[in-house]
């Protein structure tokens, strides 16, 4: 172990009072950075590793990963990815830059051939020295900001950096994400289509929400027009997909008349919601109600259409009567009634009306009651549309704020937590969250010195 780190070590265990630019937080990150590096996988990363790397997950130990797959599902390697490109320009290192791209370069070799990604993909026959990659067919993902993050992470290398088959990956995603919308502006859970609820129209987990932000973010990098028209598509149908009042809210998932399990009067014949997975029943969904306002919001600051906010007041004023006493919100409620509904993956395709009914495990891993950003989200919505809060530029991010007490502290303790081998290990694993979670910290604190 160098000398410095063992000062470091023991003056962390003396002063807390030191401040945090007598730390080499530059040091840290390189640390970090350069085991990560070691443990790649052509350029990628999966989501945990084992101490003795050994094992390799995705999500979580349920999901195991081999030694030729990388995971694309956040935080993997988008994710890495983004941040080496952060601390590439909070540095001006090149080294860093030179991971970004290497990462870019296994998210190109593993995008399927049409255009997506799935939640892992394999990269063994991913070879440098081609200059453009072979790639596998497939089905690809809009869940859990999968398709979407890829793009997100390589429009913003195609910012700093100009190759081939870079633009080839971004150009072939773009395309495959309006092959992939519906006529109705929708896009699905997956595409190709495989059948069942994977086909539905999905707000679940972002999934049209943040099409529509790839799609307004590749309008405004490269000005096609199609971009934007996809866009406002995706908006339309938010728009179609409303609830009527009193529950002028979103549902999860919606399935054609022809295909769903309900039929309301309260949504338009063509679109009804629909069961998703057997614990996952159809309703009105406080947070998808949520995401969409932001959504709308969103699509108007780009357009300039009133359309897009039009269905806004109706969905505060159901989100407004449907806060429980608790001062949270069910995460569903039953179409007509409003009562909220639960569901639990032990009872198969059941209802249940008794939030003490779920059992503890579902109520932590899936989040049936919360928040959900709601009160924010409705703060939002009054302040931009006050007269002096209606245009007002975003807020200045962390990175650009002076150096907190709190950031001090936060970024202390990072650097002391770091092992010597560069590792920061969370429950006797290496998590690809942590470590961009601590590396965007380093690059605020960063970015924050004078």
């Amino acid at each position: 172990m160098p000398i410095r780190w063992i000062i470091l070590s023991l003056l962390l265990a003396t002063s807390g009072s030191l401040q945090a630019r007598d730390f080499d937080a530059k040091a840290a990150l390189d640390r970090a950075t350069e085991f990560l590096r070691s443990i790649d996988t052509k350029g990628g990363y999966v989501g945990m590793y084992s101490l003795d790397l050994q094992e390799r997950f995705g999500e979580a130990r349920y999901e195991e990963a081999s030694k030729d797959q990388i995971w694309v599902q956040p935080p993997g390697t988008p994710s890495v990815g983004k941040v080496f490109l952060r601390a590439y320009k909070v540095t001006d290192d090149n080294r860093y830059l030179a991971a970004a791209v290497d990462a870019g370069k296994a998210l190109a070799w593993g995008q399927r051939k049409e255009g997506g990604w799935d939640h892992r993909v394999e990269v063994d026959h991913m070879d440098p020295k081609t200059s453009l990659p072979q790639r596998k067919s497939g089905h690809c993902t809009f869940d859990d900001e999968i398709s979407q993050g890829a793009l997100d992470f390589l429009m913003d290398l195609d910012r700093v950096v100009d190759h081939p088959w870079l633009r080839d990956s971004i150009r072939l995603g773009l395309d495959f994400m309006m092959k992939a919308q519906f006529d109705n502006g929708a896009w699905p859970q997956w595409f190709p289509l495989r059948g069942g609820y994977h086909d539905y129209y999905t707000f679940n987990d972002l999934a049209i929400n943040d099409c529509i932000n790839v799609m307004l973010r590749a309008y405004r990098q490269y000005g096609k027009a199609a971009y934007l028209e996809s866009a406002k598509k995706g908006g339309d149908f938010i728009i179609l997909a409303q609830g009527k009042r009193p529950q002028a809210g979103w549902a999860q998932q919606y399935a054609p008349s022809d295909e769903a399990s309900l039929s309301s009067p309260r949504f338009p014949a063509e679109v009804q919601p629909a069961w998703a997975r057997s614990f996952e029943p159809p309703g009105v969904c406080s947070a998808v109600t949520g995401r969409n306002i932001r959504s709308l919001i969103t699509l108007y600051q780009a357009t300039d259409q009133t359309r897009f906010l039009k269905p806004i007041p109706a969905a505060i004023d159901w989100l407004e009567s449907s806060k429980l006493d608790n001062g949270k919100w069910a995460r569903l409620y039953e179409v007509g009634t409003n009562r909220p509904i639960y569901g639990d993956r032990a009872s198969d395709e059941k209802i249940i009306y008794d939030y003490e009914e779920v059992s503890r495990r579902e109520r932590t891993s899936y989040g049936w009651q919360g928040k959900f950003g709601i009160p924010a989200t409705i703060q939002r919505y009054k302040d931009f549309m006050s007269d002096e809060g209606a245009r007002d530029e975003p807020k200045r991010s962390a990175a650009s704020q002076p150096v907190s007490d709190t950031l001090e502290k936060r970024v202390r303790n990072v650097i002391s937590s770091l092992d010597q081998q560069g590792r920061w290990i969370t429950n006797d694993m290496i998590k690809i969250g942590t470590f961009v979670e601590n590396m965007n910290l380093l690059c605020d604190y960063l970015a924050s010195r004078p």
